[in-house]
């Protein structure tokens, strides 16, 4: 099942370690390329140095392939080599592969002065979110001054199944697309999925009826979120949504929903104005119902 989800969606690409993992008999699959890739992904916020040895424990890939691959990587520059610690770090190469991805979103500069508006007006963040399998990549973001323990960044990714930002860039997916991902939520964490279901499809549910969904806590304790679907760009097949996040004790009774609920679902019409897009179908759907009321 796996294997079908990945073939029909380019948004349900796995970790290069898992995508590794299950393509042991496809004569056409680069092994050594994804074992490269296996071994940058090791390195996340937290883990920004780290040895052979250490990278051969994180991947499973034996430590003299590793040597081999850290090598390598660093002779072309998306290593970089700690000789006092005999560690590598990622190298500024790196940053390369990005520019392309993000050159193409120009929405994000055009928003960027309205998000920063919102995050100054309600103390917290506003941040624009791709869907990417079951995590959500930050791509664009704003923030006030203090905002607690959660400091989104470009590049940062959260997972889908317990963030609003998550919830709402589901339901900008066709109808096969979205069950699709719910597949791999419940195939890749099963408990989780089990934990987070009937939250996640809530979410889908606010999101078509109001425009927006709210997630009390459940990624971080201390900040609460609302998130509203932006758009799905059929020729790229990509999912955005944006989100707004607050310290819990900066909130009074009722604003996040009666509130700042309402204003994120507004940006995001604004937003799409400027891209010229249209509404996710369902919440069109429900828009329309309301109007017949």
């Amino acid at each position: 099942m796996a294997q079908t989800i990945r073939s029909k969606s380019p948004q349900a690409s796995s970790s290069a370690a898992a995508v590794l993992a299950s393509r042991g008999d496809d004569a056409a699959f680069a092994t050594t390329l994804a074992k490269g890739l296996v071994v940058l992904e090791a390195f996340k916020a937290g883990t920004t140095l780290l040895g052979n040895m250490e990278l051969s424990i994180l991947t499973g890939i034996p430590r003299p392939t590793v040597a081999r691959l850290t090598h390598t990587l660093a002779e072309l520059g998306y290593l970089r080599y700690d000789a006092d610690r005999a560690k590598y770090r990622v190298g500024a190469r790196t940053l390369r592969m990005a520019h392309p991805l993000l050159a193409d979103m120009q929405f994000r500069q055009v928003a960027r002065p309205m998000m920063q508006e919102l995050a100054q007006s309600v103390r917290g963040t506003v941040s624009i979110g791709l869907l990417d399998a079951t995590s959500m990549i930050y791509v664009e973001t704003a923030r006030s001054g203090d905002v607690g323990p959660h400091v989104p960044d470009i590049g940062m990714p959260i997972p889908v199944v317990m963030t609003a930002m998550g919830r709402a860039a589901a339901a900008t997916l066709p109808q096969t697309d979205a069950a699709l991902l719910e597949q791999r939520l419940a195939s890749e964490d099963a408990e989780l999925w089990s934990a987070f279901r009937e939250k996640y499809r809530a979410g889908l549910v606010q999101c078509a009826s109001r425009g927006f969904c709210v997630c009390w806590g459940e990624y971080m304790a201390s900040i609460h979120a609302v998130a509203a679907p932006l758009f799905h760009a059929s020729e790229t097949r990509q999912s955005f949504s944006i989100n707004c996040g607050i310290p819990a004790f900066r909130l009074q009774p009722g604003q996040l929903e009666g509130e700042i609920g309402p204003r994120i679902a507004a940006l995001a019409d604004s937003i799409r104005a400027i891209v010229g897009t249209a509404r996710p179908a369902a919440e069109t759907k429900q828009s329309k119902k309301r109007a017949r009321r």
